[in-house]
């Protein structure tokens, strides 16, 4: 039998290229939020794949984006910082760029110092022609010796495999770090807060801008009548003015109902139990200045 390898796999890239989207593929578990908008992940959150002879333990990062607030600077600081701390990088790009833009070179430009492995990931590409792909390919190859270069829509399961030989191919000879049950190092609290703001993003669409934060306040397992298992789950969505708070309530307190419901049904399934869940929304200004609450999307 071939010798156990293990390793450290980063997922970089600009926001919005569908780096959580393709985390989840690749574990085949939701560990990352997804929502079709910008910065949705805002830490490094780790995703473990089991494989024969591998495991395979993957950093998705916050996209690299322009800093405006110490939270985005917070959040750019963990991208970038995990390259020392890792084996291979997984550089993801869109195949809709006619060529290399600024935060892509920007990414280059670090790949370049570390002299990482790298594996580059052309993304959507059921959105272009052949042509246009050849062409960034070229483009790409000239900036930077990739190990792989692998074009995909991470919609689709049938790059899982692809990928994950190619990167077990490029890792060395190694432990398992984690026991091979897990599939994530996030709490189930950290998990409970990154869901119920995934179904916040997705139902707010453009209202609502990124101002917002969740914390869970109470998380207790308990039996009910039945003896069947139930988390007693209590979190508060945090906002940064008054009329963002009317906006999650919604009339009626609708939109928060539909938030909550949302974020149950996917806890249930995460994790095997059924989910009393209780959300309140409290506004609170300047959140993302103060260093108590950005401190948490540091990378640990």
């Amino acid at each position: 039998m071939s010798e156990f390898k293990s390793g450290f796999v980063a997922l970089l890239g600009r926001t919005n290229v569908g780096k959580s989207t393709l985390l989840n593929l690749l574990v085949g578990e939701k560990v990352a939020a997804t929502a079709n908008k910008v910065q949705t992940t805002r830490t490094a959150i780790k995703g473990i794949v089991n494989r024969e002879n591998s495991q395979i333990i993957f950093i998705d990062t916050p996209g690299i984006h322009k800093p405006r607030t110490k939270l985005n600077e917070t959040m750019i600081e963990t991208s970038f910082g995990v390259i020392s701390e890792i084996d291979l990088i997984l550089f993801v790009i869109e195949a809709t760029s006619d060529e290399i833009g600024r935060g892509d070179m920007r990414i280059l430009e670090k790949i370049k110092e570390s002299h990482k492995k790298t594996i580059l990931i052309i993304n959507k590409i059921d959105l272009i022609k052949k042509e246009k792909l050849l062409n960034l390919i070229e483009l790409y190859r000239k900036e930077y010796d990739f190990e792989a270069v692998i074009p995909i829509s991470s919609l689709k399961e049938k790059y899982r495999e692809i990928i994950l030989d190619e990167i077990e191919k490029n890792i060395k000879p190694g432990p398992a770090y984690y026991d091979i049950e897990e599939y994530t190092d996030q709490t189930m609290r950290q998990l409970a807060e990154e869901t119920i703001r995934e179904k916040a993003l997705i139902l707010l669409q453009d209202e609502v801008p990124h101002g917002i934060y969740v914390e869970v306040e109470k998380m207790k397992l308990r039996k009910n009548k039945n003896k069947e298992e139930i988390y007693d789950i209590e979190a508060t969505i945090y906002c940064l003015r008054n009329s963002h708070k009317g906006i999650i309530i919604g009339k009626d307190g609708n939109m928060l109902k539909r938030i909550g419901q949302m974020a149950r049904i996917d806890m249930e399934r995460n994790f095997g139990t059924k989910v009393n869940l209780k959300t309140w929304v409290k506004v609170k200004e300047d959140w993302q200045e103060d260093t108590t609450i950005v401190k948490k999307f540091k990378l640990q």
